[in-house]
């Protein structure tokens, strides 16, 4: 008789913990789910402003075929869906063949921070935008084959 109680407390105590374990596990996951949502940021073209590095490298479609490529540009995101290149240099198969200063584009941005870029007669991007808008990943779409990163400048 008293092992079967034994039994039956332990197997009580054993689902009660199991219990409170699963309900502070979903009341964390809950409270910080809760709290991302609060805290998170609101994604808009508006979200972008400032001087931003861009740095990217891939391959440039050159008479039929891949070759290498480096970027590295200072963006400045006006706020509104445009921007321009303060700086940048663009080397192809291990020549600077473009200076990029001065050039324009539009950008848009969803509200789940994803969007897109592009340079008239130029290439294009998708992009997407990290938290508080200090970094920007994107990878080329047309205009050739690429992946970078942009980083806002203080």
């Amino acid at each position: 008789m008293k092992t079967k109680l034994t039994k039956i407390i332990m197997s009580s105590l054993a689902f009660a913990c199991a219990l409170v374990c699963l309900v502070a596990t979903m009341t964390l996951g809950t409270s910080t789910t809760a709290r991302a949502a609060a805290d998170g940021q609101v994604c808009s073209v508006g979200m972008l402003r400032g001087l931003y590095l861009s740095s990217w490298d891939g391959y440039a479609n050159v008479g039929g075929n891949l070759v290498p490529k480096a970027v590295m540009e200072g963006k400045r995101f006006n706020g509104n869906g445009t921007f321009s290149n303060d700086f940048g240099t663009v080397n192809i198969g291990g020549t600077t063949i473009i200076n990029t200063t001065g050039g324009v584009g539009t950008y848009t941005v969803a509200a789940d921070c994803t969007g897109t870029a592009s340079v008239p007669n130029g290439p294009s991007f998708n992009l997407y935008v990290g938290p508080g808008a200090k970094q920007i990943w994107f990878t080329q779409t047309a205009g050739g084959l690429g992946v970078g990163t942009m980083t806002r400048l203080p």
